[in-house]
């Protein structure tokens, strides 16, 4: 078992998971986002969390950057302050555990690969989270590729997240069906590059998938996420697990 933490850039969910079965012990605690989200500020929210559990043991930890080593070389919807921070020596020296940090889209589509819609298949699988941005995760017959950060690939001169996010959907009122033509755009942008097996959607918004999956045209199948929202503490507390098993 170990702990499993989601940061956001509005909210911070943590819960103990069954790293046999990706399911979440308890019911996830959330604590919002820090205005001010900086290193210090997100430290002390995730050693709260670790608290209410009472938790000693291994830690997983999204981020919504490019991590590498455990450095942020990057930082989206998070204090930009965090670039070039040694993210899992915050949050260990934080909560006094032993915490292993990863981007938040791989974290997902660990999880997804694993136990939930991605678990049967190999080849190319491609992880798309559509939230406030878009997220990725890279998949070779199961292996992780990571921080592709492919929400950022540039369409029609702007950031692919910019027209084909959730947040670019609610932000500009558009219709299920108007929305799709821009993920499909997306989508199929990345598939000319990649030639995927499988697409899976992430997001709250798989949880609609029936609004706008069956309007896409890329010829990979493309299906919902099976473990919603728990997919990004699951999948970061399976990397925690194996990061503490290594020689």
């Amino acid at each position: 078992m170990a702990l499993g933490v989601d940061i956001g850039g509005s909210g911070i969910k943590a819960a103990p998971v069954d790293v046999l079965t990706g399911r979440l012990m308890t019911k996830r605690q959330r604590i919002p986002t820090p205005r001010e989200s900086t290193p210090d500020a997100v430290g002390e929210v995730v050693a709260q969390l670790a608290a209410r559990f009472r938790w000693s043991g291994a830690v997983g930890c999204t981020f919504p950057a490019v991590i590498k080593k455990g450095v942020a070389l990057s930082a989206a919807n998070v204090d930009q302050s965090w670039i070039g921070t040694d993210v899992d020596a915050v949050m260990t020296k934080a909560t006094g555990c032993a915490v292993t940090v990863m981007n938040d889209a791989d974290a997902a589509g660990v999880a997804e690969l694993r136990w939930g819609a991605g678990s049967s298949h190999s080849g190319v699988v491609f992880m798309i989270t559509l939230g406030t941005g878009i997220g990725t995760a890279l998949f070779i017959d199961g292996t992780l590729v990571p921080n592709t950060e492919l929400g950022h690939l540039v369409v029609r001169g702007k950031d692919a997240e910019a027209r084909a996010s959730a947040n670019a959907r609610e932000e500009r009122k558009l219709s299920w069906a108007d929305w799709a033509k821009l993920v499909d755009e997306y989508l199929r942008y990345v598939e000319r590059l990649f030639s995927p097996d499988l697409f899976i959607i992430g997001g709250g918004v798989s949880e609609r998938a029936d609004r706008f999956v069956p309007l896409l045209t890329v010829q990979a199948p493309v299906v919902p996420a099976a473990m919603g929202n728990d997919a990004g503490i699951a999948g970061a507390a399976l990397q925690a697990l194996a990061a503490t098993e290594r020689p």
